[in-house]
């Protein structure tokens, strides 16, 4: 939705569809569970994934119950562990940006609404494939068995870091779980996961790689060089646009003149989908659709993750100076962490009590984890990793210039 164009101007410049102080009115979605099959993942085109694209693949109806040709139909226990991480990260989230509030902690991000997107996307891959994310997706790492310690001595930068404070906090890496870290350079991870699953399909592994990027940072060449090679070299890839309708304060439509992300990919002859990014169920369908077109030699395939950044861009983020208060309550796609727990309240595997119970334990662990990860150092007072990490890790044998440098160093 654009807003009408001021009288007198010659140029057109998109503006957010509600600004603050608007009330944010959002249409009713016309796309329901059952509107789109699910065709062959080995055998379809781009031309038959058209429906798909211009779509909304959902699961999840607003009834709760889970129906269409692309459910999963996955067992109570794997939408439980689903549930659990994502309650996880939510709780996680949370207590680190209190951490960041109080000077514990330099700089954070949130996935406040999005919780759902690395979680079923990464459940719905195998152990060997690579994950190339960007800022919203840490909760691949709880799917994979990362330590909540580690994930927080990496914030904190202190001497247990295994970056070894390399990198801003919330740029995580995670080598078991082959989890790479992003640059803050937006878009580069979409090039790079390219690049890492053609050295896959050179080599013969049986490896799938994934990674996502934003609504906005979809304009940057990074994301149309990646299409253009994902296509021509059918690249055992998933590429997934996340459109939560901002970057940072600049709308989506400062991206897309379309309204929509998905079929930008069928001009590159790429499958093509648009999946409803609240909805677990159809998340992981998508995803494992994709990954069994890649481990086929189909090709790569190319998503839309239509979904809502619930919370600020980050920490340094003010989002009441450019849209509503409430605008993220009243997103059509709802909430994943409700969606998921109605939805298993629904088929009898799940309670309100059970759900306070998982959040109560779930808390524990997290504040559990911070009193361990600041034993090895915290922000303001040390310890720190050592100055010489500087310069190591990089080179086999370090060049010249650096040596200079790092001899001045070691005898300051």
């Amino acid at each position: 939705m654009a807003r009408k164009k001021k009288e007198g101007s010659g140029l057109n410049i998109p503006d957010a569809p509600f600004r603050p102080g608007e009330e944010a009115i959002f249409e009713t979605w016309s796309w329901k569970p059952g509107d789109l099959e699910r065709p062959d993942p080995t055998k379809c085109t781009a031309e038959d994934t058209v429906p798909h694209a211009q779509g909304l693949v959902r699961v999840l109806g607003d009834n709760d119950k889970a129906s269409g040709a692309w459910n999963p139909k996955l067992n109570a226990d794997e939408l439980r562990e689903g549930l659990e991480h994502m309650v996880r990260l939510r709780i996680f989230d949370d207590r680190m940006m209190k951490m960041q509030r109080t000077g514990k902690l330099s700089f954070y991000m949130r996935s406040f609404g999005e919780e759902c997107v690395a979680i079923a996307q990464t459940m719905a891959l195998e152990t060997q494939d690579w994950i190339f994310p960007s800022y919203r997706q840490p909760g691949a790492q709880f799917v994979r068995g990362r330590d909540m310690v580690s994930m927080i001595c990496h914030c904190l930068g202190n001497v247990e870091d295994n970056i070894k404070g390399r990198q801003m906090p919330v740029h995580y890496s995670y080598r078991d779980g082959r989890f790479i870290s992003i640059s803050s350079p937006v878009g580069t991870q979409f090039s790079q996961a390219v690049g890492v699953a053609m050295a896959s399909q050179y080599k013969k592994l049986d490896e799938v790689t994934i990674t996502w990027i934003g609504d906005g940072a979809s304009a940057e060449g990074d994301y149309h060089y990646a299409l253009n090679f994902a296509s021509i070299f059918k690249a055992p890839v998933i590429l997934n646009v996340v459109n939560n309708q901002w970057a940072i304060s600049t709308h989506a439509n400062f991206a897309t003149a379309s309204g929509e992300f998905a079929t930008r990919g069928l001009p590159y002859g790429l499958a093509s989908i648009r999946v409803d990014g609240n909805d677990f169920l159809a998340l992981y369908a998508v995803t494992k659709w994709a990954r069994e077109r890649a481990a086929s030699g189909s090709g790569a395939t190319h998503i839309e993750v239509l979904t809502y950044r619930a919370g600020a861009h980050s920490s340094s983020d003010d989002p009441s100076r450019y849209r509503s208060s409430d605008e993220h309550t009243k997103w059509p796609g709802g909430d994943p962490i409700e969606r998921l727990r109605d939805h298993l309240i629904e088929i009898g595997e799940w309670s309100a009590k059970r759900q306070s119970g998982l959040e109560d334990r779930i808390d524990s662990e997290v504040m559990s984890a911070y009193k361990e990860a600041v034993k090895y150092g915290d922000l303001a007072n040390g310890p720190y990793p050592e100055a010489d990490t500087i310069f190591t890790e990089v080179y086999e044998e370090m060049p010249w210039h650096l040596k200079e440098q790092f001899d001045e160093v070691m005898e300051g």
